[in-house]
């Protein structure tokens, strides 16, 4: 029987719970034909969010094509623009006689080509007879543009993992050469395409947008709000009653708490939960739970200890202590570090390992994932 709990992928339908105002804005500002970005935490529901939309969209009978591409596993700029070519390719067409059509149609005189045999072998819509130069870069980068421009329904390509494009030998040649092809597109009145940017690395893209100014006024970031508590704990009381459970209101609101509201993590937790009780789950159940919970993520949590300096997990005591100001001389005494000079390097190191990011006019420090907040204060540093 299916679980009422899923972490494993995005959730819709009754499944999705919360961020009504959010999932009006979306499906505004894609029904508008904005090129939207979305950047959060992992676990924080961006991907159930587009889905939602999409299929709210679908059901009031809107025509249109979406297509999904990852950019977690791009470290070249070829391999950026062949894999957004070909999704774009595979969004219009599905057979190889229509792929070779749209390549030879719109990408001649490019080095790319469709070669039957890289198609066969090896399901690569686009090969290269050559190194590949600027020119072949825009035109896959206009390719999606010039395909949706001859269907009449919108067309949306979600793009993974945005903030890896920076990763790439040149990530800024990327985005100057799809920030001149969106202002052409806009100019030449080709709207019917828009990108929906994903990104689980906080503060790698807003680097990107907000920092560097990279697709300034070309795109529009949509900024999550937080899921209600109590949405979130009706979810998962009537998820407990469908499997012929109870559980005590308090202790999932203490949950949710806990985990800051993650719905991955709650979901996970709570499915835990489900798998280690068969009627009444009492406060032992979801203590064990929790502990399962922390197990499968222990691994992972020393790893990052391990990549840390000394220094760094000196600021991150700190900030478990309930400091915001590191710079003054009584915590660089207390915590041994060094500098005022210092305690940047370190907040810029911590900020690039995406373990902390720092929000509002004050800065305050927030660690981003919060089962790692709680492993280090109760396991690491072992608080009371």
């Amino acid at each position: 029987m299916d679980s009422p709990f899923l972490y494993n992928k995005y959730v819709t339908g009754q499944r999705f719970i919360g961020r009504k105002e959010d999932c009006s804005i979306l499906g505004n500002l894609l029904s508008q034909g904005e090129n939207v970005v979305l950047w959060e935490p992992f676990g924080t529901g961006k991907k159930s969010i587009v889905h939602q939309v999409l299929t709210r969209m679908k059901v009031s009978a809107v025509k249109f094509v979406a297509g999904t591409m990852t950019v977690l596993d791009i470290r070249t700029n070829e391999a950026f623009v062949r894999r957004l070519g070909s999704t774009a390719i595979r969004m219009m067409a599905s057979t190889p006689e229509a792929f070779e059509e749209i390549v030879a149609k719109y990408l001649s005189g490019t080095h790319f080509v469709f070669d039957r045999k890289a198609f066969a072998d090896r399901d690569e819509i686009l090969s290269t007879n050559w190194d590949l130069d600027d020119n072949d870069f825009r035109a896959v980068l206009k390719l999606p543009y010039l395909l949706a421009s001859e269907r009449q329904e919108r067309v949306f390509m979600i793009v993974d993992e945005f903030q890896n494009v920076d990763l790439t030998e040149d990530g800024e040649k990327i985005f100057r050469i799809m920030q001149e092809v969106m202002d052409e597109a806009r100019s030449l009145g080709l709207g019917n395409f828009s990108y929906i940017f994903l990104g689980s690395q906080v503060n790698a893209m807003a680097d990107i947008f907000v920092r560097r100014h990279f697709f300034y006024r070309r795109v529009q970031r949509l900024q999550l709000s937080k899921v209600d508590e109590r949405e979130i704990v009706e979810h998962v009381i009537k998820g407990f009653l469908s499997s012929g459970k109870v559980a005590d209101r308090d202790l999932i609101s203490g949950a949710c708490r806990l985990l800051k509201c993650n719905l991955f993590y709650i979901n996970h937790f709570t499915s835990i939960s489900d798998s280690l009780s068969k009627g009444y789950i009492m406060e032992p159940v979801m203590l064990e739970a929790l502990q399962t919970l922390l197990a499968i993520h222990t691994g992972r949590f020393v790893s990052i200890m391990n990549d840390l300096t000394t220094f760094q997990v000196s600021l991150l005591k700190a900030i478990l202590d309930g400091y915001t100001k590191f710079s003054t001389a009584e915590v660089i005494r207390k915590y041994a570090l060094n500098s005022s000079a210092n305690v940047r390097r370190l907040k810029d190191a911590l900020m690039k390992k995406e373990i902390l990011t720092f929000e509002g006019a004050d800065e305050r420090p927030v660690i981003l994932d919060p089962l790692f907040e709680y492993w280090l204060k109760n396991n690491y540093f072992k608080k009371k």
